[in-house]
């Protein structure tokens, strides 16, 4: 089985912490999450990798999945921009970027499937890859995880988003044990 890209200790399983934090940053109960794929400069979760299949057995082809409130808010602000139309147009009309958008969606599909193959989700990965712009929160989420230059709308999206990776804006998690996650800039 080889390794997703994730940002932290890949083999390490989320702590319970983690799932708190996660919880709380979706308002409801996190389900199915195997690592955390990305983290925020202060350490608290911004993406977390899914299982393919969620504990009550339905396919979950969304592997990546956003959680950091500020940049879920900032990628909803580009959605609502309407930016996905550009991007569409982007990939009809850009060879190189049609072609790099495929490789993106290749990526997304092996990083799942290291962690399980499910049939009923087999070539279907997310953000409406590799053909079209469908959601830009599971485009720039397998960014944040895989790393810069892997899925290139993901990576547009995080460079127009009026969010940064590389500066916290998390609130204080009222979870225990969440203390070392604290706001280091504001």
């Amino acid at each position: 089985m080889t390794t997703p890209p994730f940002d932290n200790d890949p083999s390490a399983a989320p702590t319970e912490t983690d799932i708190a934090i996660v919880s709380a940053q979706l308002g409801r109960p996190a389900r199915g999450v195997v690592a955390i794929a990305a983290r925020c400069v202060c350490g608290a979760p911004t993406v977390v990798a899914t299982a393919p299949r969620l504990p009550d057995g339905t396919p979950f082809p969304t592997f990546y999945y956003l959680t950091h409130p500020a940049a879920t808010a900032a990628i909803s602000a580009l959605e609502a921009d309407h930016v996905m139309n550009g991007f569409n147009d982007a990939l009809i009309e850009d060879e190189e970027l049609r072609a790099a958008f495929a490789l993106a969606h290749a990526s997304y599909l092996a990083d799942r499937e290291s962690i399980d193959a499910v049939a009923e989700i087999e070539g279907v990965s997310a953000g409406g890859m590799p053909n079209r712009v469908k959601c830009l929160h599971a485009l720039a989420a397998h960014s944040l995880a895989a790393g810069p230059g892997v899925n290139p709308i993901g990576d547009a999206a995080l460079d127009r988003a009026e969010w940064s990776p590389k500066v916290c804006v998390c609130r204080d998690y009222d979870v225990p044990d969440a203390s070392h996650f604290r706001r280091t800039a504001p």
